[in-house]
C-alpha cells in the first residue's frame, strides 16, 4: 500500500511538473490587476526629467549616440515599395524589405536616445517624421513571415498578422512614448494618439481577439518555439508602456502569462533549446526578458519564477553549449559563431544564481567599448544593462568550459578531454527527431573540434529565404541527411517528421572519456530496409574520436556514410583521410573495404550566403561508399590528429 500510494505521489509531481503553469497559476486577474502598477505612476527605468540620471550615465555612449543622431537631422524617412514587399515570393528575397525596416527603426532609437541624452528638442521633429513613416507602413513585420497564401507578398491591412517584428515595433513606439510623450503632445496631441491607435489595431487588438499559431501547442503537437517569448516579451512591454485602460491592462498581462505558460510547461526539465545556442537569445532568454518585465511592473510578485529548476537550466542552456571561446554546438539552424549578449547573459546568471554563468556572461561584455545606442530588438535590453555598467566592469570573468554535458530530454551529449580548457578533442552528437523546431534531418549527427577549432562539422544554417520555411525547406542541401554527418542507406536519406527518432538513446562520462549510444534505423524511412543501426560517439580523452556502426540490414543495395569538414581532405591510403586544417592535419580512419572520394561544395545560390560567412566559400563532403554489404556490417571511424602517409 505504501509502495502504491509512493508511486502514486511521484506521478502526480511528474503531471504537476509538467503542467505546472508556473506564470500564470499563481495570481487570479484580480490579484493581478492589484499588484500591476499603474501605468501613470510606473517608472521602469528614470523618465527623461530625471537629468542628474541622463547627464552622468555613461556619457561616452551619450556623445557617440548625439553625435550618430545629428546624421539623422532632416532624415529623409524611405518607403517600403509593395514590390520590395513582393520579392519573398518573386525571388525569395527577404534582405531588401527587412535592410529598409530595419534601418528606419535603428535611426528613430538613436534620435529617440539622442533626445533623451540632450533634451533641447533639436531631434524631436525627426522623430515625429519617423514615427508618422512608420505607422504609415503596411505591415510592421517582416514579408517573410506573412502568412501563406495567394497575397503575391503582400500583407491584407484589415486583417492584421501579429510576428516577431511588428510587435518589436510596437515595443519600441512605446519607449518613444514613455520617454518623449510630453514634447510629442507639445507638437500635436495626434502623435501619441496615432502610436497607440496603430499599435491597439496591428498588435492589442489581434492578440486578445484571435489564436495566433504561436501561441500554443501546434495542430501537429509541435510544441511553441522563440516566437512565443520573444513576441510576448515585446508584447508585454508596449502594453504596459501604452495601455491607459488599468482593466484592459491587466487582461492582457493575464493572457500573456498564459501564453508564456504555453512554451515553458512543455519545456523539457533539462533546459535544452532545440533550435541552438542563436536562438536561445530568443527562447530562454526572451521568457527572462518577460520575468523581468513583470517584475518591474509588480514590485517584484514574479520573482519566484528565477528559482524555478527548470528555469535555472533554461538559463544554463548557453554556457553549457559553448564549444571554445568563438564556437558553439551548432545542431539545425544554430550558429557555430553565434555571438554573446554578455550582459544579458550575466544579469540572467545572477537571477538564477549561477557563478559560472555570470562569469561567462561577464567574459563577453566590453562595458568601456565606444559604442552608441544601435539596433531595436529587445530594446529593453539595454535600458537593463545601461544602469549595471560599474558592476560589469568589477565582474570575475570566466569560462566554465565543462567536461561533460548531458541533455537527456534534448538527447545531446557533449564531451571535452579536460574541462576549463578548449585544448584538445571535444565532440558532441546528437539523437532527438526531424521535428525540431528550426529542424534539419539530422538523428545521430555528431561534431568534432580540436584546440577550439572545427575537424568535423555540423555546416548549420544558411541566409534565409523564401524556400527556407515552406515544403521546400528539405530541398535545400544544408538542411538533409546526406550534408550531415550520417549515412545514406539503400538510396534513402532521412526524411522530416516527429515519427523519423533515434531510439535506445543513453549516454554514459567517466574518467577516460564520454559515449553516446543510439539506434538509428526509425530515422530512415522503411524501404531503406533497416533492421537496426547502433551508433556510437566515443571521445577516448586525449586519444581520439571513435564512432561506431553496428548495423543489421533487410536489403542490401549500397551505405554511403558521409561527412562534412571546412576544410581541404584527400585520400592519403587506404582507409585513411587526411584533413588538412590550418596549421595542423587530421587522420580520419575508416574501413579500407569502402570506396572513399572528397568533394568540394560549390556555394553560389542566394541561400549558400550564410554558410560562406560561417565556413568560407569551401566546403568538402567525404563520402565513403560501400556497394552490397553484408547483412551484418560494423563500420569503425576514428579521428586524430596527425596526417596519414601513402
Amino acid at each position: 500500500m505504501k509502495k502504491t500510494l509512493l508511486l502514486l505521489g511521484l506521478l502526480t509531481a511528474a503531471v504537476t511538473l509538467h503542467a505546472q503553469n508556473l506564470l500564470s497559476g499563481r495570481y487570479s486577474e484580480q490579484e493581478l490587476a492589484a499588484r500591476l502598477i499603474p501605468r501613470d505612476k510606473w517608472e521602469p527605468f528614470p523618465a527623461r526629467e530625471k537629468r542628474a540620471v541622463w547627464t552622468t550615465v555613461d556619457t561616452t555612449l551619450a556623445a557617440n549616440t548625439i553625435k550618430a543622431a545629428e546624421g539623422y537631422l532632416h532624415y529623409e524617412w524611405p518607403g517600403i515599395p509593395a514590390t520590395i514587399s513582393m520579392l519573398i515570393v518573386r525571388t525569395g528575397d527577404r534582405r531588401q524589405y527587412q535592410d529598409i525596416a530595419n534601418r528606419k527603426r535603428d535611426v528613430l532609437a538613436t534620435l529617440m536616445m539622442a533626445e533623451v541624452y540632450e533634451d533641447k528638442g533639436r531631434f524631436t521633429d525627426d522623430i515625429i517624421n519617423g514615427i508618422w513613416s512608420i505607422c504609415e507602413e503596411s505591415f510592421w513585420g517582416a514579408s517573410a513571415h506573412l502568412p501563406k497564401g495567394k497575397d503575391g507578398g503582400l500583407p491584407d491591412v484589415a486583417n492584421p498578422f501579429v510576428e516577431l517584428f511588428s510587435a518589436e515595433t510596437a515595443e519600441l513606439l512605446g519607449w518613444v512614448d514613455y520617454f518623449l510623450g510630453d514634447k510629442l503632445d507639445a507638437a500635436s496631441p495626434m502623435i501619441r494618439k496615432r502610436i497607440y491607435d496603430e499599435t491597439n489595431r496591428r498588435v492589442f487588438t489581434p492578440l486578445m481577439t484571435k489564436h495566433h499559431g504561436w501561441m500554443g501547442i501546434s495542430s501537429s503537437g509541435r510544441r511553441p518555439n522563440n516566437w512565443n517569448p520573444w513576441i510576448s516579451s515585446n508584447w508585454l512591454c508596449a502594453v504596459l508602456l501604452l495601455e491607459r485602460n488599468e482593466q484592459l491592462r491587466a487582461a492582457t498581462v493575464s493572457k500573456i502569462l498564459h501564453t508564456l505558460d504555453q512554451f515553458l510547461n512543455p519545456y523539457p526539465q533539462d533546459g535544452g533549446c532545440d533550435e541552438g545556442p542563436g536562438y536561445w537569445s530568443g527562447a530562454a532568454a526572451s521568457l527572462y526578458d518577460n520575468i523581468c518585465l513583470l517584475n518591474l511592473a509588480t514590485n517584484n510578485a514574479f520573482g519566484y519564477v528565477l528559482k524555478d529548476l527548470k528555469v535555472k537550466h533554461m538559463a544554463q542552456f548557453i554556457y553549457k553549449a559553448q564549444i571554445s571561446e568563438d564556437y558553439f554546438i551548432d545542431f539545425a539552424d544554430a550558429d557555430p559563431q553565434p555571438g554573446m549578449n554578455g550582459s544579458l547573459v550575466y544579469r540572467f546568471g545572477k537571477d538564477v544564481g549561477d557563478p559560472d554563468m555570470m562569469k561567462f556572461g561577464a567574459w563577453y561584455i566590453q562595458p568601456d567599448r565606444q559604442g552608441i545606442w544601435r539596433g531595436t530588438y529587445m530594446y529593453y535590453r539595454n535600458f537593463f544593462s545601461l544602469f549595471m555598467k560599474d558592476e560589469f566592469r568589477k565582474a570575475e570573468k570566466g569560462l566554465p568550459l565543462l567536461e561533460n554535458v548531458w541533455w537527456p530530454d534534448l538527447e545531446v551529449m557533449a564531451a571535452r578531454d579536460k574541462g576549463g580548457t578548449a585544448k584538445g578533442f571535444y565532440v558532441a552528437a546528437k539523437g532527438g527527431n526531424n521535428d525540431e523546431s528550426h529542424n534539419h534531418n539530422d538523428v545521430g549527427n555528431f561534431i568534432v573540434y580540436y584546440d577550439g577549432l572545427p575537424v568535423l562539422i555540423d555546416v548549420g544554417r544558411g541566409t534565409y529565404t523564401a524556400r527556407t520555411f515552406s515544403g521546400q525547406r528539405y530541398d535545400i542541401w544544408f538542411n538533409r541527411s546526406d550534408f550531415h554527418n550520417l549515412p545514406t542507406v539503400n538510396g534513402y536519406t532521412q526524411p522530416n517528421g516527429p515519427e523519423y527518432k533515434a531510439t535506445n538513446v543513453s549516454s554514459t562520462s567517466h574518467k577516460a572519456g564520454s559515449i553516446m549510444q543510439l539506434d538509428l534505423a526509425k530515422a530512415y524511412p522503411a524501404e531503406a530496409g533497416i533492421q537496426s543501426w547502433n551508433r556510437t560517439v566515443q571521445l577516448i580523452k586525449r586519444q581520439q574520436v571513435v564512432v561506431e556502426d553496428q548495423v543489421s540490414l533487410q536489403r542490401r543495395d549500397s551505405i554511403t556514410q558521409h561527412l562534412m569538414t571546412c576544410f581541404p581532405a584527400e585520400v592519403t591510403a587506404p582507409g585513411v583521410i587526411t584533413i588538412h586544417a590550418e596549421g595542423k592535419d587530421y587522420r580520419l580512419t575508416y574501413p579500407a573495404k569502402m570506396k572513399a572520394g572528397v568533394e568540394k561544395l560549390v556555394l553560389t545560390k542566394m541561400e549558400d550566403k550564410g554558410i560562406i560567412q560561417k565556413w568560407g566559400d569551401s566546403i568538402y563532403r567525404i563520402n565513403l561508399e560501400l556497394v552490397a554489404p553484408a547483412a551484418k556490417e560494423k563500420f569503425v571511424y576514428t579521428i586524430k590528429p596527425g596526417s596519414g602517409g601513402r
